[in-house]
This record gives structure tokens, C-alpha cells and sequence, in this order.
């Protein structure tokens, strides 16, 4: 039987519903022992009459007939029929009903867009766990949505540098670039890199109804980079239940945010709108990351009374900056400013203080509104026409420091007080003219020439005119997309699909100038057009809401270019499905161009300034089966091969307008097998895997301390990631459920790569050779190759619950650091050592109102709790037994350059519901 999420398939429930005449109404509350289940759905057995519950778990239903059959689902959890009898316009109250969880993954769900590639539980032969929307209200607090994908398996999430949005999440060994990312079926990953900013959708937690993280090659139709996986979004539809939300929640270091939702339900002319505005703000558990941030959504929608067509209209964006702590720094730097044994993990060398306000060179800010319209037409019985058309206008980008002053730039030891921090004071005393002491010498800037002007520029020589300034990097987008797909059920068991997939993008790339931080003008050499500028505009930091707003005028500095990316793909799948076997196959193909315009590298007559579009075909085919040996057992497998274009730096590397001469698709071929078991009490997956993944490309900021900044270019990488998995869940007793996992990876680079270096101009270093990488056998580093989660959940008394989980990390390895795999005789990639940190939460729902039905929920998370430090990541490879001088920590010598995770973390959450 066929089992319904809340709620994305609220709205599906009420279209269908019966405007018969009841004779009498059925009510009763939905949990699964330990607490409400809001959104659960009821159908009234052999009838179109439908409903769902509220946020208590509670529904009412009008009965056709006086005796009858209630069937009850929701997402993750087994169906459940209750029998019933009312007299005519009498009420039946049914009472508590518990679910039982079947595991933590879809069963079977009936979704309105076909555009939407959801996976079934014991049908689609896919690795797959879910989070459900009570879950992400309960546990997200002041985390990021990617960290509660933490206890799956092969998942490894980090904060990264700390700053709000800036955490980044693994699948099986690959980052997030290269793991496919869909809201209600539309692509969101960069078009140019793949890359995916948590920052820009901060407000995602506040609408999904659930998150489905397919593990993987994944069973979406599309043509998309899914070489880790594919994580799905569903947000929640315009036609939910009527009613709203009021919510507040605080936490460490002055964490505060507000939330407020009202959804009208499903009106009788078949209008339905739903929004929402929530607010964030705080400090930041690392010093100087302060952030500020918005989210609004807008839902409309319209049925016709036939139900033939289905319109979804929504409205998402949110407006953000942070602070970042973008400077990896030396362990030994943390251990400077703590102890030996105790290094403030919290220590960011990027901030210090300006005319007494707190002030940081790197800061994060934009603004990234999407509209997307679906429209599902239903053709006839056996023919369905799903379409959505969207289109993202994103502006802002990222600040940094620019220039020198003496040689040194801002994050330089010359520059930084006795606790650590940037003495911007120091800095715009000497931009402005001051005398001020550089490393015990004293020093004053003199003008440049004749102009008794100050003036900055981003040159690094060692001159006394020179100084620094505060610069952003823009990188605003125009994107316009539309995926349509056409779905026939030729029989009960044969079903074919058939769909294009259209996209067309505008990266608009250049720099602007902040702040002056004390200077006169701003000297720009890099405008091929239009040299030697004396530039005096600055432009603000903050995100602008109003994103249609012209940038022609702007004063752009260093460089200024557009990447545009045009899309074509098409798609087909057939699908033969039994109650006992299911089976598919699938193949899409796309045809990706690649042009560049750069207005400053090159003379506007040159043929260079603008590119012809270089376009590449790619596709993809795979298949899988599943076979259900019994009510209780399942097995699966499937396999898959991708040919996937390169991204857009890999055409074109060195920011500059000639087509890479050795340019190549990758090559990825994955195949994977598991196995299911499912009872009231217990359920399990097993899943083994392999995928190699050939003729990579990858960018790297090189990060180092010598002042040149700049990057490094690899081409050539090889890498096989394999692995076994388990997940499961226990309901042992019916007020304590038990959850596990574990995962086992070995991911490890194959043959040689090559590498570039260039500094922060796009000029070679060392001589413009390539430099032979020897990576065979390096583990693949920046992500825990072994984790593990254990999980309890108790309810103490009705409504009232504990919960625990403690995740454990282990065979966490170094990035690649070009230099340690240059000859042939390296240490391999660093391990870093293994941690484990432990997770509680409490809540608590009291039920008011007239009838019991609303409700006040209380929510305590402390994450961390025992405040375990650890190494998140690690940038480089030294190892202490080459550095014999060195000191260590934890067995890793205090030069490599890290980031730890957070420490101890709490937040509180205040949540009606009406």
C-alpha cells in the first residue's frame, strides 16, 4: 500500500476530497509512541475522502458511511487500517493510534510532480535514508541542514571555517560539488563548479516537509553530476492544512531566531497560499563571525475542480551576510592564543577591531531569490505532463583583503596585536598618511607622484606608496531553467518516461572596491581597455534585496568577466514494477556550451574578449532491480556510467579564454547491491558499492604563507571509492526506539596527476611546468573514510521525550597539499586522529485551545555536550617524523594547517502551533 509525507502530499489528500454530505465524523490523534506525527494522512478506505493531521497529530474525518475502514500512513512508517462506526451526525472518537516505523527511509509515496525523483522502499534499488520534517524542526536548531545528515552512512559534514552557511558536507568520499542537489526536482548546484553555498538557502530548513538523500548514482532521470549522490528537498506545498506558526529559539553566543508561518488550506474555489518570514542572527560560536540573515516564502497554488491541473507557484530567497573565517592558520597559531593542551579552537585570525567596532576583512554576503512554477497535468488515467520552469537572480559575493604595506599584507604577524587579532587601527593610521612602527621600525606612506593623493592598489611589492584596502569578489548569476516530463503507465506494471531538461546561465565575475581603510583612491592596471584608473567609489557589504537592480555603472577593479553555461539534455526511463519485482532503466544525454567574456584581460577587438561557446556532450545510463523475497526481505543492485563534462575552469583554466588542449569528460562507472529487512520491531539496509571516477579535474586554493595566494590546478585524477554500509532502527519497547548506523569506506586515488600552480594574478609559478603528482594509493582526504551513530529516543510521559546520539569519525584524512606528492616516495595523505561527539535533546508539547488543538512545544538541544575538541580538516600533509624540530598535538605536528570543529553547542526553541 501506498504510504503519503505529510507535508508536500497534504495538498494531494485534500484535492480528492469527497464533497458528500457526511453522516457523521471520525476523529482521533496519529503518533509513533513517542510523539505526534503531524501530517500523517487518513483515507477513508475505498472512498476519495481524505484528511491529514494537524501539528498534534490530531484529525477529524467526514464518514459517507455509518461502519467502515480508516487506512492511516506516513512517510517512514507502516500503513495502519482501523475499523470505525458512527451514527448519522454523531461524532466517533478513535483515539491514540500508533504507527510503527518501518526505517528511516520512503516507503512507496505518491508524489504530484513526476519531475520529482523519489525513491521507494523495497521498489527503487537505490541506497536511501530520509529525514523527516519533525525531525528538522526538532534537532536543526542553530546547526546547518547539512549537519543533520550527519548519523547517515558515508556522510561526513564540517563547519568548515565556522562562519553562518559556511558548512560543507561529503557523500562516500565526494564533496558536495560533485553530489547532486534538488528542491522539488530542480537543480541547484553551481552551473559553473557545481559548488553548493548553505548560506544562500539558510531558510530551507524552515519549508522542507523532507530531505531523501539517495546514495550513489541515485535514481533521478536527469543527466546531473551525481557521482557521490543525490540530495533531495521537498518543500512544503501551498495547500497545507490551514493553520500557522509562531516560533522563537536562542542558543550560544547570542544565537536568536524568529519564525512565522499561516498556510490558508485548500479553499473552495481551489486557491490555497502559504508563507512564511523567519529572522537569524547572532555572533557566531568563532570569534568574528558575526551574521545576519532573512528568509520569506511565498506559496500559491490552484487545482481545478477535476483535479486535471495543478499549479504550485513559489517564492523562496535569503538575504544574508556573515563573517567568515576564511585563513586557515597553524595549529600552533590556535596554541598561541589557548594552551598546548588547550587551543582556542575559537581563534580567527581575520578580525580584529576598527575605530573601536568590530571588523572582519572576510565577510560573505548575498541575496539568491528563486521562483519556480510546477504545473501537473493529468492527461487521462494512464498519461501524466509534469513541467516546472524557475529562475534564480543571485548578487553579492565575498570580501578579502587586497595590496601591502611594506611587503606585508593584513594577516601578517606585523599587523596583528598581543591577543591575536588584526590592528585595523594600525592599518588606516598608516593608509592615511600616520607614522606607525612595523616590526620595530617606523614607518610613513608617502603619496604616489605628484597627485598628493594616498592610493591602494592590489600590488604586492615592497614599496612605500602601497596600501591595503578592503575588496570584494562578485560572483552574481542570471539563471533560467525548465525540466518537463511526460509519464505513461502502458499497463499496471510498465511504466515509461520521457522529458528535456533546459538551462541557460550568466556567472557575472569582477571585483569592487570596499573600503578604503583610510586611503584616497583605489589604482587599477588590470583593464586592458581602460588602464591606469583612479578609482574613488566603494560599495557596501551587505545583500541587496533588490536583486534587478543594474551593476553597469560599478567600478570594477583586478578583473571583470562572465561565464555563461547553456544547457540541453533529454531523458527517458522505463520501469516494470510488480509487488515482488521492480526493475528499471534509464539514459539521458546533454549537451553543455561554455563561453567566456572577459572585459579586461583582453583589447575589446581581440577575438579572445569574447568566446565562441564550447560545447561538450555528456550522458549517463544505469539500471538497477529489486526483488521482495518475502514480506520481510529485499534485495537489490544496480549499476551506472557517466560521461560528465567538466566544469567551467576546466575549459577555460587559468581565467583565461583558451580552450583547455587536453580537455576530457570524467568518467564515472559505479555499481552497488543491498539488502533489506523490515518487521514491526526492527529494520535493516546493508549496502556494498564501488565507484571509479577517471580523468578528474580539480581547483584548489593554495592558501600559502609566503603571500602569493593563488591556486593549484590538477587534471588527470583517478580515484575508486568503495565501501559497505548499515542502517537500522529498533523499536524496542513502544516508548523507546533504538537507531544505528555504521559505514566502512576505502577511497583512495589511483596513478599520477598533474598540477599548476598560479598565483593571485592567474600567472605560473615555478616556471609554468607542470609538476607530476604521485598520488597512487593516497587515501582521499577531507572527509571520514569510517563512521558510526548510535541513537535512543524515550518518551517519559505522554508528549514529553529524551533523545541521545553519539556519532564516532575515524579514518579522517588531509586534504591533497601538492608539495608532499611530488616525488614518488611520499607518507601518503596525513590521518588525522579519530574523535566521537555526543548529541541530547529534550522536548516537551503541551496541548491548548478550545478543543486541545493547538499546541506549545518546547525543544533543548546540547550538542557536543562533553565539549570534545577535534580536528575537523586539515589543509596539509607535514608529518612529524619529517619535521623532527616540530612539536605535536594529538600525534600531528602543530604546522599543518586546520580547522577544529565546534566545542560545546546548546539552543532553546519556543514553538506554537495553531
Amino acid at each position: 500500500m501506498k504510504t503519503m509525507k505529510n507535508w508536500l502530499l497534504t495538498g494531494l489528500l485534500f484535492m480528492i476530497v469527497s464533497t458528500a454530505f457526511s453522516q457523521g465524523k471520525i476523529t482521533g490523534m496519529i503518533t509513533d509512541g513517542s510523539g505526534s506525527l503531524p501530517g500523517a494522512n487518513v483515507v477513508l478506505k475505498g472512498s476519495t475522502t481524505a484528511t491529514s493531521t494537524d501539528f498534534d497529530g490530531k484529525f477529524t474525518l467526514s464518514a459517507t458511511t455509518s461502519t467502515g475502514e480508516i487506512v492511516i500512513s506516513f512517510l517512514g512508517y507502516e500503513n495502519k487500517t482501523v475499523k470505525f462506526s458512527v451514527s448519522g451526525g454523531s461524532t466517533t472518537n478513535l483515539g491514540t493510534i500508533v504507527l510503527t516505523s518501518n526505517s528511516n527511509e520512503l516507503s512507496e509515496i505518491v508524489v504530484k510532480s513526476s519531475t520529482v525523483d523519489i525513491a521507494k522502499d523495497r521498489k527503487t534499488p537505490v541506497a536511501v535514508s530520509t529525514i523527516r520534517a519533525s525531525e528538522i524542526q526538532a534537532k536543526l536548531g542553530n546547526m546547518e541542514i547539512p549537519e543533520l545528515l550527519k548519523s547517515t552512512p558515508s556522510v561526513y559534514t564540517t563547519k568548515s571555517g565556522g562562519g553562518f552557511g559556511d558548512s560543507r558536507i561529503t557523500i562516500r568520499g565526494f564533496s558536495q560539488n560533485n553530489v547532486a542537489v534538488m528542491v522539488n526536482g530542480m537543480p541547484v548546484n553551481d552551473m559553473e563548479n557545481g559548488a553548493v553555498y548553505w548560506s544562500n538557502w539558510a531558510g530551507l530548513a524552515d519549508v522542507t516537509s523532507y530531505i531523501q538523500v539517495q546514495r550513489g548514482l541515485g535514481s533521478s532521470k536527469l543527466a546531473i553530476a551525481s557521482v557521490g549522490g543525490t540530495m533531495n528537498y521537498i518543500t512544503k506545498a501551498s495547500d497545507l492544512k490551514e493553520g500557522g506558526t509562531v516560533g522563537t529559539s536562542f542558543g550560544n553566543d547570542n544565537f536568536f531566531k524568529s519564525n512565522v508561518a499561516y498556510n490558508t488550506g485548500k479553499l473552495d474555489n481551489g486557491l490555497s497560499a502559504s508563507i512564511l518570514y523567519s529572522h537569524t542572527q547572532g555572533d557566531g560560536y568563532v570569534d568574528g563571525t558575526q551574521f545576519n540573515g532573512d528568509n520569506y516564502y511565498i506559496g500559491l497554488g490552484y487545482a481545478t475542480k477535476n483535479n486535471k491541473h495543478d499549479f504550485q507557484l513559489t517564492i523562496t530567497g535569503a538575504p544574508q551576510w556573515h563573517d567568515q573565517r576564511s585563513t586557515f592558520i597553524t595549529i600552533a597559531q590556535y596554541q598561541k592564543y589557548g594552551t598546548e593542551s588547550d587551543p582556542n579552537i575559537k581563534y580567527n585570525s581575520d578580525w580584529g577591531y576598527k575605530n573601536g567596532q568590530q571588523f572582519n576583512m572576510v565577510r560573505n554576503y548575498y541575496h539568491k531569490p528563486v521562483v519556480s512554477l510546477n504545473w501537473d497535468y493529468k492527461i487521462n488515467e494512464t498519461s501524466k505532463l509534469s513541467t516546472v520552469g524557475y529562475v534564480s537572480f543571485g548578487r553579492g559575493g565575498g570580501s578579502r583583503g587586497a595590496g601591502f604595506i611594506r611587503g606585508f599584507n593584513y594577516s601578517n604577524n606585523a599587523f596583528r596585536t598581543a591577543d591575536g587579532l588584526v590592528d585595523y587601527d594600525k592599518i588606516v593610521a598608516y593608509n592615511s598618511g600616520q607614522t606607525v612602527s612595523i616590526n620595530g621600525t617606523q614607518y610613513t606612506r608617502t603619496t604616489n607622484g605628484t597627485s598628493g593623493q594616498f592610493q591602494n592598489s592590489a600590488a604586492t611589492g615592497n614599496n612605500a606608496t602601497n596600501g591595503i584596502s578592503q575588496i570584494s569578489s562578485v560572483n552574481s548569476h542570471n539563471w533560467y531553467g525548465a525540466i518537463v516530463n511526460f509519464n505513461k503507465k502502458f499497463s499496471e506494471h510498465l511504466t515509461w518516461d520521457l522529458g528535456i531538461d533546459v538551462r541557460g546561465y550568466k556567472g557575472i565575475h569582477y571585483q569592487n572596491v570596499n573600503n578604503l581603510l583610510g586611503g584616497d583612491v583605489f589604482i587599477d592596471n588590470f583593464d586592458a581597455n581602460n588602464p591606469n584608473r583612479v578609482l574613488t567609489n566603494t560599495y557596501s557589504t551587505y545583500p541587496a534585496w533588490n536583486v534587478f537592480k543594474s551593476t553597469s555603472s560599478e567600478e570594477k577593479v583586478n578583473f571583470n568577466n562572465d561565464g555563461d553555461v547553456r544547457w540541453y539534455g533529454g531523458f527517458t526511463q522505463l520501469e516494470y514494477s510488480t509487488d515482488k519485482f521492480t526493475a528499471f532503466v534509464q539514459g539521458a544525454l546533454s549537451q553543455q556550451g561554455f563561453k567566456r567574456v572577459d572585459y579586461f584581460k583582453y583589447l575589446s577587438s581581440n577575438p579572445l574578449s569574447s568566446t565562441d561557446y564550447k560545447n561538450i556532450l555528456g550522458g549517463n545510463v544505469k539500471g538497477g532491480v529489486n526483488y521482495n523475497i518475502n514480506e520481510h526481505h529485499n534485495v537489490y543492485a544496480n549499476s551506472g556510467y557517466y560521461s560528465k563534462q567538466p566544469f567551467f575552469n576546466a575549459v577555460y583554466p587559468n581565467n583565461a579564454s583558451l580552450v583547455n588542449g587536453n580537455l576530457t569528460n570524467e568518467k564515472i562507472f559505479g555499481v552497488e547491491a543491498g539488502y533489506g529487512f523490515r518487521s514491526r520491531i526492527f529494520t535493516a539496509n546493508v549496502d556494498i558499492y564501488r565507484t571509479s571516477w577517471k580523468d578528474r579535474y580539480q581547483r584548489q586554493n593554495d592558501g600559502s604563507p609566503d603571500n602569493t595566494g593563488g591556486y593549484y590546478d590538477f587534471a588527470g585524477i583517478t580515484e575508486i571509492h568503495s565501501g559497505i554500509e548499515f542502517a537500522g532502527t529498533a523499536k524496542v519497547l513502544p516508548n523507546l526506539t533504538l537507531t544505528g548506523m555504521f559505514s566502512v569506506g576505502d577511497w583512495q586515488y589511483k596513478g599520477t596527476s598533474t598540477s599548476n600552480r598560479y598565483d593571485s594574478g592567474n600567472n605560473p609559478i615555478g616556471g609554468g611546468t607542470p609538476t607530476t603528482l604521485y598520488l597512487d594509493g593516497v587515501r582521499v582526504g577531507d572527509a571520514a573514510a569510517t563512521t558510526a551513530a548510535f541513537g535512543a529516543t524515550y518518551e517519559i510521559v505522554p508528549r514529553f521525550s529524551v533523545d541521545a546520539n553519539i556519532n564516532y569519525f575515524d579514518k579522517l584524512y588531509a586534504a591533497i597539499s601538492p608539495g608532499a606528492f611530488t616525488s614518488a616516495t611520499n607518507r601518503g595523505a596525513l590521518e588525522l586522529p579519530s574523535y566521537n561527539t555526543t548529541d541530547a535533546g529534550l522536548s516537551y508539547k503541551i496541548l491548548v485551545g478550545k478543543n486541545k488543538s493547538n499546541s506549545v512545544g518546547f525543544r533543548l538541544n546540547v550538542n557536543n555536550v562533553f565539549d570534545y575538541t577535534y580536528i575537523a580538516e586539515s589543509k596539509t600533509n607535514i608529518f612529524a617524523a619529517d619535521v623532527p624540530t616540530v612539536t605535536t598535538y594529538k600525534g600531528i605536528a602543530t604546522t599543518n594547517q586546520v580547522y577544529f570543529g565546534f566545542g560545546r553547542t546548546w539552543n532553546f526553541a519556543l514553538r506554537y502551533d495553531f
